[in-house]
C-alpha cells in the first residue's frame, strides 16, 4: 500500500528488487495443494534502463497498479522504474501459468483500501497484479506482526469483497493442543475470520487448518488427529451457516505436510489438500506432494 511519503532509491536498491509473497496454488480434482514457500524469485530487468519503454513493460498493468496505489505523477521517476519491473515480474509469472491450474497468490492483503500503512498491500494492488488467492492469519504473521482474530476478520472480509480467494489461517499451540482445547480454539478463529460474509462468500473461502506446533518443526499430526481437528472445523461452520456451505468449503492440512507424509494425509476424508511450506521449496518433493492430491 503506497506510504504518503514515497523515497528515492538508489541502482543498488532496485537491482536488489525480487517478486516475492507469490503463492502457486494447484488444484486437481476435489484436492487443492498451496506452495506457501517464502518467496518466489522471478529475473527482473537491467537497472540501467532509463525508459519503461525498454523493456517491454505492458503499460495498463503498470496503469493498474499505479492508480490503485498513488498518484502516479507523484511517484518520482526512480519509483515508476521499480513499479515497473514489479509488474513486468508478475507478467512473466502470469504467462508461465496461464493455461494450467496453477492460480497466482499472495502471503497477505491489507484490510484498507488506502491510507498510511507502509508495507502492507491492499486487496485492489494484489487484483491489479492478477492474484487470485491470498494467504490470511498465518501464525507467523500472528506471532511477529500482531495479526489478531479481529484483523484476520478484517482482511478476509476485504479479501472477499475484491474478488480474492482467502486461505484462512488457524491452528493451535502445543500446550494448548495438550490441555484438551484444539477444537475450541480452532472453531472460534474460524468463525471469527468468517464472521460478517454471507453463505455463499463463506462457501469461496479456504480454511487452512495449521497446528502451530508443527509449523516448519518436522513435527505433524497423525492422519487421525488432523482429519479430526478439521472435522470439528467443518462442524462449526454448518452450525453457523448449514450443510450445504460447509460441504462447499476447502478445508485443507498444513503443518509440516512433506512427500513422506501427503498421500495418507490427503486419503483422509476431511482434508480437502495442503498448505505447503518448506517441502515446496524442493521441485522433487513438491511434484510428490502435488501427485497424492491429484490421486485422492
Amino acid at each position: 500500500m503506497a506510504d504518503e511519503e514515497l523515497h528515492e532509491t538508489t541502482a543498488d536498491d532496485q537491482n536488489d528488487l525480487q517478486s516475492t509473497n507469490d503463492t502457486a496454488a494447484v488444484e486437481e480434482g476435489n484436492k487443492t495443494v498451496q506452495d506457501d514457500a517464502d518467496e518466489t524469485t522471478v529475473e527482473s530487468a537491467s537497472a540501467d534502463s532509463n525508459d519503461a519503454d525498454d523493456l517491454d513493460i505492458p503499460m495498463d498493468r503498470v496503469e493498474a497498479v499505479l492508480n490503485a496505489t498513488a498518484d502516479k505523477d507523484s511517484l518520482s521517476p526512480q519509483m515508476q522504474r521499480m513499479m515497473n519491473r514489479q509488474a513486468e515480474n508478475t507478467r512473466r509469472v502470469e504467462e508461465t501459468i496461464k493455461g494450467t491450474n496453477i492460480k497466482l497468490g499472495a502471503q497477505n492483503v491489507h484490510f484498507a483500501k488506502s491510507g498510511a500503512y507502509t508495507g502492507e498491500l491492499s486487496a485492489d494492488m494484489l487484483k491489479a497484479c492478477g492474484v487470485e488467492y491470498v494467504v490470511i492469519g498465518h501464525s507467523e504473521r500472528r506471532q511477529y506482526f500482531g495479526e489478531t482474530d479481529k484483523t484476520v476478520n478484517l482482511r478476509t472480509r476485504a479479501a472477499v469483497e475484491a474478488g480474492l480467494k482467502p486461505i484462512v489461517c488457524v491452528g493451535e499451540l502445543k500446550d494448548e493442543r495438550e490441555a484438551g482445547y484444539t477444537d475450541i480454539i480452532v472453531e472460534y478463529q474460524t468463525l471469527m475470520a468468517l464472521h460478517g460474509l454471507t453463505a455463499e462468500e463463506v462457501k469461496g473461502v479456504v480454511i487452512a487448518y495449521e497446528p502451530v506446533w508443527a509449523i516448519g518443526t518436522g513435527l505433524t499430526a497423525t492422519d487421525e488427529q488432523a482429519n479430526e481437528t478439521i472435522g470439528a472445523i467443518r462442524k462449526a461452520i454448518e452450525r453457523q451457516y448449514g450443510k450445504e456451505v460447509s460441504d462447499a468449503v476447502r478445508i485443507q492440512y498444513g503443518g509440516s505436510m512433506n512427500a513422506k507424509n501427503a498421500a495418507e494425509l490427503m486419503a483422509m476424508s476431511d482434508i480437502d489438500g495442503g498448505l505447503i511450506g518448506g517441502a515446496s521449496l524442493k521441485a522433487a518433493d513438491f511434484s510428490v506432494v502435488v501427485k497424492a492430491g491429484v490421486k485422492a
